[in-house]
């Protein structure tokens, strides 16, 4: 290999994350945030489906630079002295160079590349900041690349599940759904024919349920029972006419 550089290490470095992918456009969470060594470039969720059988690493970002994750680098590339960062409980690097505008040098450890302040034992802020080291210094960077058959994405990571039509017919988000063999509405009523008197009454129940992460409505009718059908009844009765007292 010698001091030329990988094709994936080198994609990486040029290539852009979190600008909207070209291929879904249209399409909501399309920012390209997953990077595929197999392919060397950027992808967005949406993509990963069709990559699933690659080597994938997620992009993170962090103070408007982007990071990969220790654990995934490690498993590619040596990190060490690289200095990490912690975010949501996570240690991260750098991928490109972070220089600085004003150049203060005190007492400590600083970038071999860009002079940025570090803590010690680290000497590299970034690991383009090493790669571009040890390929000035030592000429050869195989010693330092990890033969990776396999890199997944981290259980926790989102790809976006595209829904079919059959699908968005009967699920979609906050919909309600009746079937009109089940349902009949019907409101508390009561007619006399004659000396006879009915009533019939219908009560619908609104049962929120949850299912594949959107919700679903669904109606049930309930029977009266005869207590309430009794009840119904002396409600409908008229109430005799009032007489007055005769006046003195």
């Amino acid at each position: 290999m010698g001091n030329q550089k990988p094709a994936w290490l080198e994609a990486l470095y040029m290539q852009k994350f979190f600008i909207s992918c070209p291929i879904h456009e249209n399409s909501k969470k399309n920012e390209k945030n997953v990077f595929c060594l197999d392919c060397c470039t950027s992808i967005c969720p949406h993509c990963v489906p069709s990559h699933r059988f690659h080597r994938l690493v997620q992009v993170r970002r962090y103070v408007y630079h982007d990071v990969v994750r220790l654990e995934d680098l490690e498993k590619i590339i040596d990190c060490s002295n690289v200095q990490a960062y912690t975010i949501n409980s996570a240690k991260v690097v750098f991928i490109k160079k972070r220089p600085q505008n004003r150049q203060f040098k005190g007492s400590g450890n600083y970038c071999t590349s860009c002079d940025r302040s570090l803590q010690e034992p680290y000497i590299h802020c970034s690991l383009g900041c090493k790669v571009d080291f040890l390929v000035k210094h030592y000429k050869d960077l195989s010693p330092y690349i990890r033969p990776c058959h396999t890199l997944q994405l981290s259980p926790d990571f989102f790809v976006p599940q595209e829904m079919g039509d059959d699908e968005m017919t009967y699920e979609t988000p906050h919909s309600t759904i009746v079937d009109g063999t089940e349902y009949e509405p019907m409101c508390w009523s009561s007619g006399s024919s004659g000396s006879e008197t009915m009533s019939v009454g219908c009560t619908t129940s609104f049962v929120r349920k949850k299912r594949s992460g959107l919700y679903l409505c669904g109606r049930s009718a309930t029977k009266v029972s005869a207590e309430e059908e009794d009840m119904a009844t002396c409600i409908s009765r008229r109430k005799g006419i009032p007489h007055r007292s005769p006046l003195c």
